[in-house]
């Protein structure tokens, strides 16, 4: 099982915050350093110095990083076109030296792109619009022509197709608990599907709806979850840790991955039964790294 680190920056973390926890993570061990793409604060809590931009910021981690990978959970389709978009994630691929992986979804949180005149149509249109931008994206990547597309909301001639990511492919990760759409898209244009913030059971049933999927169009995918993380030596540093992203122990036990180590490689393990290979563990105060250290050394190793 790998463990994958996961910021939600738009709670209020400058560039040198991530940078901080990105180098801690890189030291210690852990597979990937991962960040929302998000603009405003979604808990409504104090903002803090505001939102940093996902791919300004991953590019600059990936020139003060060796080893650790890189992404999005997940990047709108709203957010950016897709020639840009492609264009951005290939670069940060080859600043990183092939360390980057995108993860894409249709968008939902309204308020944000209200904030910054960002369009936000309805949810169909949504995803019709990250089929498409999936098919742009990849196509672009693997195009050794020009590359053309002729769709419903994006229209492309000609394109040189460059430049090509260092990766090829280039991980894509699709992540949700849709039923319909969610799993074809995924079992078409993902390497990695990823069910954030549900519990066992719930993730069971989503793996299977994709793994459904995935038999028609002949692919193997990599499945992982993302989940809230907060491990404390003994009960009292449990619910120190819980305090300081504003949830009591029973919610983060019951939530998330809350509670001493032995409790957390336990519920790790369930998700790993089902054929989780990696966990995003979804880190809320990034000044705490020893809550990092800790993870690293009592349940890294037993996973």
């Amino acid at each position: 099982m790998k463990l994958r680190i996961f910021t939600e920056p738009q709670e209020g973390a400058t560039y040198a915050d991530l940078l901080a926890v990105a180098q801690a993570a890189e030291r210690l061990g852990f597979d990937a350093f991962f960040r929302s793409d998000h603009y405003q604060s979604i808990n409504g809590g104090d903002p803090g110095p505001g939102s940093t931009d996902a791919w300004l910021t991953l590019a600059g981690l990936a020139r003060e990083t060796e080893t650790i990978r890189l992404g999005t959970l997940v990047t709108p389709a709203t957010f950016r076109l897709p020639g840009p978009l492609a264009i951005s994630v290939a670069q940060a691929d080859h600043m990183s030296g092939g360390r980057v992986e995108l993860g894409l979804g249709a968008g939902w949180f309204d308020a944000e792109h209200l904030s910054y005149g960002i369009p936000f149509p309805p949810v169909k249109e949504r995803f019709d619009r990250l089929e498409e931008q999936l098919a742009i994206i990849t196509g672009l990547w693997a195009a050794e022509k020009p590359f053309s597309y002729d769709g419903a909301h994006y229209r492309l001639t000609d394109s040189p197709a460059l430049p090509k990511p260092v990766q090829d492919p280039l991980p894509i990760i699709i992540g949700g608990f849709g039923a319909t759409r969610t799993p074809l898209l995924a079992a078409t244009y993902a390497d990695e599907y990823n069910i954030p913030f549900r519990s066992v059971a719930e993730v069971a049933e989503g793996f299977a709806r994709v793994r459904a999927a995935s038999e028609k169009t002949g692919r193997t995918l990599v499945y992982s979850v993302a989940q809230t993380v907060c491990v404390g030596a003994d009960e009292a540093e449990v619910s120190r840790r819980a305090a300081a992203i504003g949830q009591t122990p029973a919610q983060l036990r019951a939530g998330g991955l809350g509670g001493t180590p032995e409790e957390v490689v336990d519920k790790i393990g369930r998700f790993g039964e089902l054929g989780a290979e990696r966990v995003y563990l979804q880190v809320m105060d990034l000044s705490d790294l020893d809550h990092l250290d800790l993870i690293a050394r009592e349940v890294m190793p037993r996973v």
